[in-house]
């Protein structure tokens, strides 16, 4: 098994059930041409997440975590027409890289765009009361992913469902000794979901483009 493998998959899958789509790839060609970084989620992880939107019919979807907005176009579609996407970005030119990519396609109108550290952008959307929502995607710093778990929880409802992406980084979150500030907020984090009788939840290993991780999906209960 290899990196080169793992991406031919990759392109194989997103050519027959992805497909060009020109919003899509001109908010990646804007953010490359902006400096942003090469992380945002893969075309077919985009699709599962409009795709697990759909499953739970949601209406109101928080991001934490807006790069250049590719992961805020694919959850704003698969939203009703009254829907809303609340995203929360910390890095301004982020900020406005993603208001571009969102405006160029065409879905201003259904994503609020937050700039801001999320730590103190969430406690804001409680007092607004802004919740409950009924999915939640969170891809920001791996260091507060436990905090940031913690209040997406606090803004669900029960059948909320919750994807938190990179949690495995290339198995390091197995590692007792590790010393990543990155591994070791994973690892805080799977600590406190197993002590979390408020969520049913499981780890996913994946691989792909952009190599070998995984996201953790949970559901809130009653």
């Amino acid at each position: 098994m290899s990196q080169k493998l793992w991406t031919a998959v990759d392109s194989y899958v997103d050519g027959l059930l992805v497909g060009p789509d020109s919003a899509l790839d001109a908010a990646l060609a804007a953010s490359v041409a902006a400096g942003l970084p090469e992380i945002a989620v893969t075309p077919s992880q985009g699709k599962l997440l409009f795709l697990l939107a759909r499953m739970v019919g949601a209406r109101r979807i928080l991001e934490i975590g807006t790069l250049g907005g590719y992961s805020s176009i694919w959850l704003a579609r698969a939203l009703p027409a009254e829907g809303m996407v609340v995203t929360l970005e910390a890095d301004a030119k982020h900020f406005e890289v993603a208001r571009e990519n969102l405006g160029r396609a065409g879905l201003a109108k259904l994503v609020d765009q937050r700039l801001g550290l999320a730590l103190e952008t969430l406690p804001d959307l409680a007092e607004e009361g802004a919740g409950p929502f009924d999915f939640v995607f969170i891809d920001a710093d791996k260091e507060n992913t436990a905090e940031y778990f913690e209040w997406a929880v606090r803004l669900s409802r029960p059948g909320t469902a919750i994807v938190v992406d990179n949690v495995v980084r290339e198995g390091e979150v197995a590692d007792a000794a590790a010393t990543d500030p990155q591994v070791l907020g994973v690892r805080r984090f799977h600590e406190a979901l197993a002590a979390d009788a408020r969520v049913s939840a499981t780890t996913i290993q994946t691989v792909g483009s952009k190599g070998y991780d995984g996201f953790t999906l949970a559901v809130v209960g009653d």
